[in-house]
């Protein structure tokens, strides 16, 4: 079974910036999707950057980012359609045009093994992407999902979530469960610069 890559395996890999995919000359981009979709049905991922399966493409796989969804699962009271719940789309070459608001969560990564971030992302984000066929979509992406995408943006450009976190635990899978439970998503701001609002949080918390 594939498995990503850590930073024990390489972070000098997952620190590299992907390179833009050219999507009419790339013979192996329909290959690439598939992996992609591979490894996140088969895993409790809500999405994956391509570099994490040693994939350098700029190319993102988004699955599942319902956030109802996402807390049964980790609380073990999820059914059977939350089960089997993939809704998903593949972002090529994708460009973030604007954040705004503010959130926090405590994020956790694949490739960052047990290493647990506090980190403050925008609440909405414009991006721009293509999709297999070279099509061009501009799309929004607002709360929970933003977050998500954002942490996979990152990774497009070498970044890892506890590069940029508040704070970072070292905590395993089921404690992070538990952990979430009192340490939720949470919202400061819905519009607004968020570059603004994350430097106002940050000397509000010193």
């Amino acid at each position: 079974m594939l498995k990503a890559i850590t930073i024990n395996d390489d972070e000098a890999y997952l620190r590299q910036v992907s390179k833009e995919v050219d999507i009419k000359n790339d013979n192996e981009l329909e290959n690439d999707i598939k992996i992609l979709e591979d490894f996140c049905k088969e895993n409790s991922v809500m999405a994956m950057a391509a570099i994490q399966l040693g994939i350098p493409k700029r190319l993102i796989y988004l699955k599942n980012t319902n956030l109802d969804i996402i807390q049964r699962m980790q609380t073990n009271s999820s059914t059977e359609e939350d089960e089997i719940y993939n809704e998903a789309r593949v972002l090529i070459n994708p460009v973030i045009i604007k954040r705004e608001g503010l959130t926090e969560y405590w994020e956790a990564c694949a490739s960052c093994l047990d290493n647990f971030g506090h980190v403050l992302r925008p609440y909405k984000i414009e991006l721009e992407y293509e999709d297999i066929n070279g099509e061009k979509y501009r799309d929004t992406f607002i709360g929970f999902e933003a977050t998500v995408l954002s942490h996979e943006f990152d990774h497009l450009n070498g970044v890892l979530h506890m590069d940029i976190a508040e704070e970072v635990l070292v905590m395993p899978a089921e404690e992070r469960k538990i952990w979430r439970q009192s340490h939720d998503y949470k919202i400061f701001q819905e519009d607004g610069d968020y570059e603004e609002l994350k430097s106002k949080q940050k000397i509000y918390k010193k």
